[in-house]
């Protein structure tokens, strides 16, 4: 089974530590969604002739779109795509745009899983970030959202931003812990050129306290009965995310949209121009531009460490190439006798002593 990614690059405004690909100009809106038409049935024999399991819009913020342009987008994806199994169709959102009419709209289609960005829920930070939403606002938001009969509710938060303490890290926890969501995805900000936040660098906070605000974001999960499948996932039994869990798996995916990123399951990537203008025009003319990438071996062992070793099940060692399973035996030692990795049945994992360190230690053991 494959599954489908929609990039919707549209915002009201751009958030201070942001550096996805996305736009301001709302005015494009339709003709954004004609060319999202036109490569879904350009590409749709790229994709193993299976059924689809899941599709996400994704951004930039899709909850911009009318309900005409979703419906656009879902009747083509209906026609030409096989949905009759699809088991997880997820929109991400921004809590200002959510009200009982907008979330009526949303029952006209597929739709059954709300990914909210909220990143907190102190205001003081989201002034920061220069979010459009107030905490009042986004606490709201997932009470409508439950309330309109979507069980399946995920929000971000974002920690580390500066001169964050843990206390109040904590305080934005205890308040999503005490809403009605099944999924959490919390992310430590990095400090990205070329946006805003950037400039806030000498205010960042120290090692040691990104340590506690990790730590204490593992300690309140498991409190309340979340797994951590991830390393920035969390979800309540059942409520994984299905569609970036085959991210982690290297299953197919077709990314549709400018600057969307493709996977045929095998050895080749693609990734869409990420410029407006230049996706509409290219696709609209037959002549789409992107770049692919076909991998080689030595690719495929470090992409298969990078993705598996995220998640709390960690590489399958039988599925390192045997040119490769010297190295990966010698280079992982070290992290064994340290209690960083955990080797079992098979498997190796990083212990909650390495997940910290998980970059270093998954770029040490790549070739």
């Amino acid at each position: 089974m494959s599954s489908i990614y929609i990039h919707i690059p549209f915002c009201q405004c751009r958030c201070s530590y942001c550096d996805f690909y996305s736009t301001t100009q709302l005015a494009s809106r339709d003709e954004y969604v004609n060319a999202l038409c036109h490569e879904l049935v350009q590409r749709k024999n790229e994709l193993p002739t299976t059924p689809i399991q899941t599709v996400y819009l994704g951004g930039g913020t899709p909850s911009v779109l009318t309900p005409k342009q979703l419906d656009r987008i879902f009747t083509m994806l209906g026609a030409h795509y096989n949905l009759s199994q699809l088991q997880e169709c997820t929109i991400e959102c921004n809590p200002d745009d959510i009200n009982s009419v907008y979330l009526s709209d949303l029952k006209s289609f597929p739709i059954n899983r709300i990914s909210m960005g909220i990143q907190s829920f102190n205001d003081d930070e989201l002034t920061l970030m220069n979010r459009r939403h107030t905490a009042k606002q986004a606490i709201q938001a997932v009470h409508d959202i439950v309330n309109a009969g979507y069980s399946n509710c995920s929000i971000d938060l974002i920690y580390g931003l500066p001169q964050q303490s843990v206390e109040t890290w904590d305080l934005n926890l205890k308040t999503a812990l005490s809403l009605p969501i099944k999924h959490l995805s919390a992310y430590h900000l990095t400090y990205e050129k070329g946006t805003k936040m950037f400039g806030y660098q000498q205010q960042a906070v120290s090692e040691e306290d990104s340590c506690l605000m990790f730590e204490t974001l593992h300690q309140r999960t498991q409190q309340a009965g979340m797994e951590a499948y991830e390393i920035s996932n969390f979800a309540y039994p059942g409520y994984r995310s299905n569609h970036n869990s085959r991210y982690w798996q290297n299953k197919p995916y077709l990314g549709i949209g400018a600057a969307a990123h493709s996977y045929n399951g095998i050895n080749k990537r693609r990734w869409n121009v990420a410029d407006l203008t230049k996706y509409i025009v290219g696709i609209t003319q037959n002549n789409a531009n992107f770049e692919e990438e076909l991998l080689d071996n030595d690719d495929l062992y470090n992409e298969l460490l990078l993705t598996s070793l995220r998640t709390k099940e960690g590489v399958n060692t039988a599925l390192i190439p045997p040119q490769y399973q010297q190295h990966f035996a010698r280079q992982s030692k070290k992290y064994l006798d340290k209690g960083m990795l955990l080797l079992q049945d098979g498997w190796c994992q990083l212990t909650p002593k390495g997940i910290f360190i998980s970059d270093g230690i998954i770029c040490d053991l790549m070739v």
